[in-house]
């Protein structure tokens, strides 16, 4: 069995020696041949410079600095497009998914599944970060077209021929998950421990966790313009009900409602007009973005020798 480990690294500089050293112990003892992938997503402190230290000393260990943040999901896809071997794990690099879990997901990728998460159901968090991250993953899960399938985390192990299918992607906004989901649609699950952070606090905010979920949304699925739809034709209907209850008060009563039927009904067919243009705005800055040029990442420096041909690491399996 051979393991390419992906990490994206965002001011992870105080975690990343455990981190090596954790994942350097669990893949001596489940791997053939083995590979760290560092990315450094333009991480404001000395991030890099610990990277190309641990790279230097551990040969198994490969560093990739972007140029600037381009944000988790883009770093992911750089390390998962840059690894060599048949099986991809990615984690986080805080610790809060333990490397020593990892025989646990490949125990149920052995089962015939090809894409297996990590997952952790003890989590404590603040009610509204709870909140939206299950409206992120329900997101996810539609977009993904597998609406069964919540239990999604960065901790997750997959076959490497999986990238084969989003190969030619080049947008810039990134969801691994959902581009997964372009090479097959055989899912699981195992639960995990889950550690308390390392270090630091969560970079997703309130606003960034709404921002995830509209670009979720608005990305991978065209269901929110079916809503739309869906809430133009409803409303439309409400529409043509109510003018006949207007003609009938009118030729029964002979005298139309006041200005306070007509202001609500201005209020409601005005405010699903916005909600729908808000929508195509979305997706009109979506086709800007991916038409404009930007690419998912731009790659700064290596500290990867193995791309002129250096092979990886190899342990005696026990």
């Amino acid at each position: 069995m051979n393991i390419s480990v992906v990490v994206p690294v965002y001011n992870g500089s105080k975690t990343l020696d455990a981190l090596v050293r954790r994942v350097g112990d669990v893949l001596k003892m489940t791997a053939e041949s083995y590979e760290l992938i560092l990315v450094n997503d333009g991480s404001p402190d000395d991030s890099w410079d610990v990277i190309t230290r641990l790279a230097n000393s551990h040969p198994w260990v490969r560093g990739i600095n972007l140029m600037r943040n381009f944000g988790q999901h883009n770093a992911t896809l750089c390390g998962i497009r840059s690894a060599r071997f048949e099986l991809t794990v990615t984690l986080d690099d805080d610790l809060q998914n333990p490397p020593e879990e990892l025989p646990l997901l490949l125990a149920k990728l052995d089962e015939g599944y090809d894409v297996v998460y990590g997952v952790s159901h003890k989590r404590q968090r603040d009610w509204w970060r709870s909140a939206f991250s299950a409206v992120v993953k329900y997101a996810i899960s539609i977009a993904m077209g597998l609406p069964k399938i919540r239990d999604i985390s960065a901790y997750k192990v997959f076959r490497s021929h999986l990238c084969r299918a989003f190969e030619t992607s080049n947008s810039p906004d990134v969801l691994v998950d959902v581009l997964l989901t372009w090479g097959t649609n055989r899912f699981a699950a195992v639960e995990v421990e889950e550690a308390p952070r390392a270090d630091g606090e969560s970079n997703y905010n309130f606003w960034k966790l709404i921002r995830v979920s509209l670009l979720v949304l608005t990305s991978y699925t065209t269901l929110p313009l079916r809503v739309a739809s869906l809430m133009g034709f409803a409303f439309t209907l409400l529409g043509m009900i109510g003018l006949m209850y207007v003609l009938y008060v009118y030729f029964a009563l002979g005298s139309i409602p006041g200005f306070s039927f007509l202001a609500a009904a201005i209020i409601i067919f005005s405010g699903t007009q916005m909600f729908a243009l808000g929508i195509i705005g979305e997706y009109l800055a979506r086709v800007f973005e991916r038409t404009g040029g930007r690419p998912s990442y731009v790659v700064a420096k290596t500290t990867d020798k193995m791309m002129e041909g250096e092979t990886a690491i190899r342990s005696s399996v026990s």
